[in-house]
């Protein structure tokens, strides 16, 4: 099969992608920030609005995740149905998360959101359907791994030693940010996917974004699990 320069350019933009995913500040609050944000005393919204956005924005794990969401869907009840459930999803984890004080490994967290932009990725291609093996219906597994996600946000948060005082104000603030992130980052990704759809070459070149995406949940769940076996050795 030959290559177009756009197919060429599109994997290797979501290789440049896999490689940010793998790498350390993927998913985590820079220390700058978390200094910051650690310093402050009562409610903060701007600030904790700021950091959620800025976390979302720069989390490429979710991004990865929302680009195979929304890859086929184009009708716009479709897209809001299926962000909706992944936004329900994270908001639940993340505010119980930290406000619970669940205490769950990072690592193995952040292995299920590298697994399931693989998971994704795989029912984009027809994996499933070629398999003949059952899967989770769409909506059901957005929201379930919506679920990680949260929980993933919340284990950062859980890393910072916040004061009680304005707490839920922030965690509040922090959630709105992270949902006006994901607005944000998701509008560009619409953007570029309605120019790429017009393309005749879509149907095929789509295929092989969605084996490239499928490479990058790998990469990122492989560096957590062997993130997670360094740390209990």
């Amino acid at each position: 099969m030959q290559l177009s320069h756009r197919h060429l350019y599109c994997c290797a933009t979501l290789g440049v992608l896999s490689l940010l995913s793998a790498g350390v500040f993927a998913h985590n609050i820079s220390e700058s920030n978390a200094r910051f944000v650690e310093a402050l005393s009562g409610p903060a919204v701007v600030a904790f609005g700021y950091l959620g956005a800025k976390h979302m924005i720069t989390g490429f794990d979710h991004l990865l995740f929302l680009l195979g969401v929304v890859f086929f869907l184009s009708r716009p009840r479709d897209v809001v149905v299926f962000v909706s459930l992944f936004t329900l999803g994270h908001s639940i984890t993340l505010l119980l998360g930290v406000f619970a004080e669940w205490q769950v490994n990072a690592y193995l967290v952040d292995a299920v959101i590298g697994l399931s932009v693989v998971y994704k990725a795989f029912e984009n291609i027809g994996g499933f359907d070629r398999a003949g093996r059952f899967h989770l219906d769409a909506r059901f597994a957005v929201f379930a791994f919506g679920l990680f996600h949260g929980l993933g946000l919340a284990t950062k948060l859980q890393g910072l030693t916040l004061t009680s005082e304005g707490l839920i104000t922030n965690m509040l603030s922090f959630n709105v940010g992270v949902e006006l992130g994901q607005i944000i980052a998701l509008a560009v990704i619409l953007l570029i996917l309605l120019r790429w759809r017009v393309s005749a070459r879509f149907e095929q070149q789509a295929f092989a974004a969605n084996t490239v995406l499928m490479t990058c949940g790998f990469l990122f769940a492989g560096y957590q699990l062997a993130g997670y076996y360094v740390a209990i050795q």
